[in-house]
């Protein structure tokens, strides 16, 4: 996205999730969006549906372990591209570990394998997800390998 362009979508996505945006960083001509978890449902839904918008690829969802300390401690970023306007949105929600994120399965369905590797490496939970379940590790695999505080070794059985 070039100069007018990106300006023009920033404010369009301000104007209409104002109130659920957390943080927005613009890097390398892209936008990244922070917003709350409780309007992931929502704003996922405009942003495939609204023709202003248009992001109906799901590119990539991935999960982020911030640290121990980290309040929230993890985030869950989903990549989106509009084919129609060819900009792309890194669109992020923040969650401790005893809350579970919105599933997105309805909205983009290759969100399934995606949210299941999320919860496989780092433990968080995507509510009404279809099948919510193990996808790399065994399913009486302990702990969740990508965390921060994951043994180097593994825990011993």
């Amino acid at each position: 996205m070039e100069g007018q362009e990106h300006q023009a979508h920033r404010h369009l996505f301000e104007q209409r999730f104002g109130p659920h945006i957390l943080e927005v960083k613009e890097q390398w001509g892209e936008l990244t969006v922070v917003i709350a978890r409780e309007a992931l449902i929502r704003i996922g839904q405009t942003l495939r549906d609204d023709p202003a918008f248009d992001y109906k690829m799901l590119v990539d969802l991935c999960g982020v372990d911030r640290g121990v300390g980290a309040d929230p401690r993890f985030e869950v970023v989903y990549h989106l591209y509009s084919l129609t306007h060819r900009h792309r949105l890194r669109l992020k929600v923040r969650v401790n570990e005893e809350e579970a994120v919105p599933s997105v399965t309805a909205i983009w369905p290759n969100a399934n394998w995606y949210e299941r590797e999320v919860y496989d490496m780092f433990g968080v939970r995507f509510e009404g997800h279809p099948e919510l379940r193990r996808l790399l590790m065994p399913e009486d695999w302990e702990g969740y390998p990508l965390r921060k505080d994951y043994p180097l070794r593994g825990y011993r059985g």
